[in-house]
This record gives C-alpha cells, structure tokens and sequence, in this order.
C-alpha cells in the first residue's frame, strides 16, 4: 500500500538537530550584541539570497519532467528543508533574545552575563573566560555559556573569591582572580 506523503511525519523537519544548543524552559536567550548581529546576518543571508536561489533551481528542475529521478529536484527539496528548519531556529532564538552589551555595564566588580574572569585553579595555571549566550560559545577562544557549570558557579563571584566547581572528577577550587567588562 502506497502512503501519501502528506500522512507522513519526516522528523527532520520538525526539530533542530540534537547538537543545536537548548535554552532551559522560561528562561530568557541572553546574547551580546555580536552574537546578535550574527544571528540576523546568517537568518537574512538565508532568507533573502539562498532560499530564494534554491526556489528558482527547484522551479526550474521540475520543470523538466519525471522527479523521481531529478537529482537538482531531490536534492532542491532536502536542501529547502534544511534551510526552512534553520530559519525557523533562528527565528525562535532571535524573537526570544534579550541583548546585553558587557562594555555598557560599567564598573562592576561581580560576575554576571558578558563578564570575562580570570581565575587561578590549585596548580597555579590561569584561565580567562568570556560568559556569553548560547549560540556564541567557542571554547578555542574562551567564551562559554552562561548556562554552563563553570559560569554558573562563578555567578556574583567578586575577585579575590574562590569558587567551587563541581567536575566529574570532584570538587575543583578555583580563585577568581580579575572581572572585567569589555566589547566582545
């Protein structure tokens, strides 16, 4: 028995893939300015110049007769998903955004959201960290999420303080060493 497409579920099209970031129930996307504009840029790019492009091609390719074996067809329409379950994420997570801008914070001598700390584990090595929102994290360049376990345990910190941080392979104490705000 042959089923129609339109009764079936393709779950790639219902959900972002399992790598994508998820934001904690109620509570607010908090993203810096560049994250922001980076979110915008890649939704426009894909809204006004690759979507479009791809309809053409797909218009074009079933215009050319049997589909079944229209390879710009099939893979027109697999690429249209993707693009269509991407916008739909960065719609979400831009609608949902609360934009806070470190270098507009001031003198502040806590750890909140967009704070890069210094801080000095038991071997005397130092790290710096940027708290950042979800779809900015790049640990290569020290910026975590602000809903990970180390910025979580250095929320409202103040230098001078030490901070326990709890790992896989026990507590670890970290000394916070510096709090500064800055344009990320």
């Amino acid at each position: 028995m042959n089923m129609s497409k339109a009764f079936t579920k393709e779950s790639e099209d219902d959900e972002e893939p399992d790598n994508s970031p998820k934001l904690p129930q109620g509570v607010k996307n908090y993203i810096t300015p560049t994250g922001h504009k980076r979110l915008k840029e890649e939704f426009d790019q894909l809204w006004k110049i690759e979507r479009p492009e791809l309809v053409k091609t797909i218009t074009w390719a079933a215009s050319n007769g049997d589909r079944s074996e229209n390879g710009d067809y099939i893979y027109g329409k697999r690429r249209l998903r993707e693009i269509d379950r991407r916008l739909r994420f960065l719609s979400k997570r831009l609608e949902n955004a609360e934009v806070v801008d470190p270098a507009q914070r001031g003198e502040c001598d806590q750890v909140f959201f967009g704070a890069t700390v210094t801080i000095c584990n038991a071997q005397g090595e130092e790290h710096t960290y940027s708290i950042v929102g979800l779809d900015e994290v790049d640990p290569g360049r020290g910026r975590i999420s602000w809903i990970s376990p180390l910025a979580k345990a250095l929320l409202k910190a103040r230098a001078g303080d030490t901070i326990r941080l709890h790992t896989p392979g026990g507590v670890e104490e970290l000394d916070v060493v510096e709090i500064r705000y800055e344009a990320l």
